[in-house]
């Protein structure tokens, strides 16, 4: 008898919208690791998802009854060239459970082979991408930031081909839906009014269901999803993260985070960073994800003109009204969210100012982006007696800051270090972390580091007595200059 059940809400839609897909069984699967507290959220019993059953449906080689896994159909621009039909190459969405928040979460395997949308790929994905994935979904989660999240990691006993042969993996995740920008535009190349119609409803139900009761739902639908995705990415932007590939298909409605494959933290705050080894000309720097952001949500907008109003000349004026509203929206969550990095509690005119000139200050020093911040969350530099050491050349700074945190009175020292320690991580993965934990995996089947990693960077906001050697920046030998998706 089995342990697991599933609704598969997503196949009420019509069949055109996602292909059903035929298992591709794996030589010899292993359960690496199983998110056991986020399984029991899901209602799911962790002794059967690590028993034999489990790890045969984790793996992608056997389904209980009554699960029927899909591949979702999208499209996508893909770094600026729009292709119509892209769909889940190398994912199963296995179906949906409610949480114990009574939120409804799917679940979904990632690398357990081909499906009608794989195109020449393989299907499957290498254990180093499965295990960053793990790691960095799970810090994402653990610093308060929306996101997919990662349920299980098995090896399957099998090697991929990319560069050289690399062990096998799954990775099984968890998100809100998989409803991504490229899905609305699959409908959309196709002139599929009907489709395109049935999705915004799904979606608004699943995601938005207030939006149901606006004047123009579709309307209310765009809008929601672009203050969502502001606030996302103004989230990235405060904890120095760069998702690397923002490409249509990679931004889901719901607002999480979502597909992580070149991501990496910013350590030497520089807005021009990039990590992607495909990301030639920097499109999706650091600097850049805000108006990338905007940019993916206008081809949003575009794809629901037919909803939006009778005709397109009604429409388009509309649209531009509704993502006129990204910047504002943007500027509100970043500013407040760097006003909290800083102990401000207030806002006042001078602010703007102080808050670029540290940023300038931090680009000027190469200073290191989380480090900088925690360290301005100690009494040391809120007093100016034993300023730390990431916060040397920051003299005249901090002097003005000073000055500002005495403009608000009623804050003690202790009150005001231990609101800035929750929103300023200790821990991030840094990348030259996650790489040695790759290493280790791949080529010596040690996951000692891959646990240790994950222990850590899942209590970011603790002070972590004998871990500093997870918060100190990679040295000049150790930095990582590339990262890669993996497929």
């Amino acid at each position: 008898m089995t342990s697991f059940s599933l609704r598969q809400t997503y196949s009420q839609l019509p069949d055109h919208f996602y292909a059903s897909a035929a298992l591709s069984p794996v030589a010899a699967p292993q359960l690496i690791k199983l998110n056991v507290p986020l399984a029991k959220s899901l209602g799911l019993d962790p002794v059967w998802l690590s028993g034999p059953e489990g790890v045969a449906m984790l793996s992608g080689s056997h389904m209980p009854e009554g699960v029927q896994p899909l591949a979702l159909a999208y499209a996508g621009h893909q770094f600026g060239h729009f292709v119509p039909q892209l769909g889940d190459g190398r994912a199963l969405l296995l179906g949906d459970v409610t949480d114990a928040r009574g939120h409804v979460r799917e679940i979904q395997l990632k690398g357990s082979g081909r499906t009608a949308y794989s195109r020449r790929g393989d299907g499957r994905a290498a254990l180093g991408p499965v295990l960053r994935e793990y790691v960095v979904s799970e810090a994402m989660a653990a610093m308060g930031i929306p996101t997919t999240r990662s349920l299980a990691a098995v090896v399957t006993g099998e090697r991929v081909m990319r560069e050289t042969p690399l062990p096998g993996a799954v990775i099984t995740r968890v998100a809100a839906s998989h409803i991504r920008v490229g899905t609305f535009q699959f409908f959309a190349a196709r002139q599929d009014l009907a489709g395109l119609r049935l999705l915004a409803d799904y979606a608004i139900a699943r995601h938005y269901p207030d939006a149901a009761q606006a004047p123009v739902p579709y309307l209310a639908l765009l809008e929601q999803v672009i203050a969502a995705q502001a606030d996302l990415v103004a989230q990235w932007m405060l904890k120095g993260f760069i998702h690397g590939v923002m490409n249509t298909d990679n931004m889901a409605i719901s607002g999480e985070t979502i597909d992580y494959g070149p991501c990496a933290f910013m350590e030497q705050y520089d807005t021009a960073t990039v990590f992607s080894f495909i990301d030639e000309r920097g499109r999706y720097a650091y600097g850049n994800q805000p108006s990338m952001a905007l940019w993916n949500l206008t081809r949003l907008a575009e794809a629901l003109l037919p909803l939006l109003a009778e005709d397109e000349e009604q429409a388009v004026p509309v649209a531009q009204q509704a993502l006129a509203t990204f910047e504002g929206r943007f500027q509100q969550t970043y500013l407040a969210g760097l006003r909290a990095k800083l102990g401000l509690n207030t806002v006042q005119p001078e602010d703007a100012g102080l808050l670029r000139s540290l940023l300038e200050t931090m680009q000027a020093e190469e200073a290191d982006f989380t480090q900088t911040f925690r360290a301005l969350s100690s009494e040391g530099a809120i007093s100016g007696q034993g300023v730390p050491e990431p916060l040397a050349g920051f003299e005249a700074w901090l002097e003005r800051w000073r000055q500002r945190l005495a403009q608000e009175g009623g804050v003690s020292v202790s009150t005001r270090i231990n609101a800035m320690k929750q929103v300023n991580p200790a821990f991030i993965p840094r990348n030259h972390l996650v790489e040695a934990m790759i290493k280790a995996a791949v080529e010596e089947s040690d996951f000692s580091l891959f646990e240790d990693l994950l222990a850590v960077c899942t209590r970011p906001y603790d002070d972590q007595p004998g871990k500093e050697a997870y918060a100190r920046p990679a040295q000049a030998s150790e930095r990582v200059r590339h990262t890669f998706c993996g497929t």
